[in-house]
């Protein structure tokens, strides 16, 4: 009996040990093959979410008045109009790049969002303090003025969180 115990006690350890270390060796190797399909996968995406930061900063630009005015005939529409292009205009864009969302933070996202509501907002803020006989052009240089006597705007705020989370991403 002694000498069972002799060879298996021995025979246990050596089986304990390989395990230990065949554990620890797949352990490691699985834990390389996800660092590598990471890795990968940062090669893949790191483009796209650039594109995204890229598309967004588009998004906060077009939607300033200054950018959404200049593209209009505002000589043939009335304030109304105006007022409802530019509304229409902010939905527009926004909605041609809502799928970005996925490639930036919720904090980010979240200031995109507030920036296009406070747009909508100012905007028809002015459209309420404008005379009702006043022109689309009037109305568009009322716009103008008041949006760069506004200070810091959502806008800006929106653009430097952008630039800020993209400038992490690359480094």
């Amino acid at each position: 009996m002694l000498q069972i115990l002799a060879y298996t006690i021995p025979s246990l350890v050596v089986v304990a040990c390989v395990w230990i270390v065949m554990h620890k060796m797949f352990k490691n190797e699985a834990d390389k093959r996800l660092w590598e399909l990471k890795l990968q996968s940062q090669k893949e995406i790191t483009p796209t979410r650039l594109r995204a930061y890229e598309r967004l900063t588009l998004l906060l630009e077009r939607t300033t008045p200054e950018h959404m005015l200049v593209e209009m005939n505002l000589t043939e529409m009335t304030t109304i109009q105006l007022q409802q292009r530019l509304l229409l205009t902010i939905r527009t864009e926004f909605d041609h790049n809502l799928s970005q969302q996925i490639y930036v933070s919720n904090d980010v996202w979240q200031k995109i969002i507030t920036a296009r509501d406070e747009m909508a907002t100012f905007i028809n803020s002015v459209a309420a303090q404008s005379p009702k006989d006043c022109t689309a052009l009037e109305y568009a240089t009322a716009l103008i003025t008041a949006y760069e006597n506004n200070g810091t705007t959502t806008h800006t705020i929106a653009l430097a969180a952008l630039k800020q989370e993209a400038s992490q991403m690359l480094c």
